[in-house]
């Protein structure tokens, strides 16, 4: 089977997001796991409440970043994407290029707030979304085939 064009810059996409959202999610279990252990005890149920307290104490703040760095966070979305892009790049399926220029901009914006930071690479994946569509666009284009509409289901990629 001839090579599907963006189809390994996808890949690479994908793997990107995944890893930078599982690694989050690791980094957290392990930097936090008393105050996760915390809400396990608790039994989960509103183990982070969200009414303000009048003298938030030290514990409750950090219980507070610890659920807006972890499952809060844009680590679990990110890990989805990742996921969703690795899987219609291996049946073919175009990713808009709005999503590549999405990411690329949140991640630029992260990357210029927390410096250093691994947002840089969240943009290197939103690049390479946005050169997958650009490749699929041109291969279009020089073979003269019409790309397929919206409306007529998911654009493969060429």
């Amino acid at each position: 089977m001839a090579q599907v064009e963006g189809r390994g810059l996808l890949r690479w996409a994908g793997g990107i997001m995944v890893g930078l959202g599982a690694g989050h999610l690791s980094l957290l279990a392990v930097m936090a796991r008393d105050d996760i252990g915390a809400w396990v005890q608790k039994g989960l149920w509103a183990a982070v409440p969200l009414a303000p307290a009048d003298a938030p104490t030290q514990a409750v703040l950090r219980n507070e970043l610890t659920f807006w760095a972890g499952p809060g966070s844009f680590s679990v979305p990110l890990l989805l994407l990742g996921c969703l892009v690795w899987h219609l790049a291996g049946r073919g399926v175009a990713v808009p290029p709005w999503v590549g220029w999405g990411l690329a901009a949140w991640c630029v914006l992260g990357a210029v707030l927390l410096v250093p930071s691994p947002f840089v690479l969240g943009a290197v994946a939103g690049v390479l979304v946005v050169l997958a569509a650009r490749r699929r666009a041109a291969a279009a284009g020089a073979s003269g085939a019409p790309t397929p509409s919206a409306a007529a289901g998911a654009d493969p990629v060429r």
